[in-house]
């Protein structure tokens, strides 16, 4: 699973994150295809892990894949049954907070329906509405 190797501070505020459309990220950068987010949600390093190996899955050795985002942003939790207080819970996972616009994967390589259904397939395990774009 995708994680930071060293950050500068483990725990980060939630935040109340940036509203409207994605500024950076979102045009076609190194393949022919991508899959563009429409919603704003946090994806998590699992997500982003089951979308790759569904694309790769598909994919079998033909195509080259980018994956634009990566999970840098700690979640924390506390345990069950832990009172009021004491602090604030140790890190669970690591999310990528998504706005819409933002390219998250792009393909190179393959055929366009070929290159659709393989983003397809990855957009069943992510949590926001997807978009397939070309070039």
């Amino acid at each position: 699973m995708l994680a930071p190797k060293k950050t500068k501070h483990r725990k980060q505020f939630v935040g109340t994150g940036k509203k409207g459309i994605e500024q950076k990220s979102n045009t076609i950068a190194f393949g022919s295809y991508g899959l563009k987010s429409m919603d704003e949600k946090w994806i998590t390093s699992r997500q982003i892990e089951a979308s790759r190996r569904a694309i790769i899955r598909y994919l079998r050795k033909g195509g080259k894949l980018w994956i634009r985002i990566f999970p840098d942003k700690p979640v924390t939790r506390k345990g069950t049954e832990v009172p009021m207080g004491g602090g604030k819970g140790s890190v669970e996972f690591y999310v990528f907070p998504v706005r819409p616009g933002r390219i998250m994967f792009e393909l190179e390589g393959i055929p366009e329906d070929q290159a659709r259904e393989a983003f397809r397939k990855a957009s069943d395990k992510l949590p926001v509405k997807t978009k397939f774009i070309k070039k």
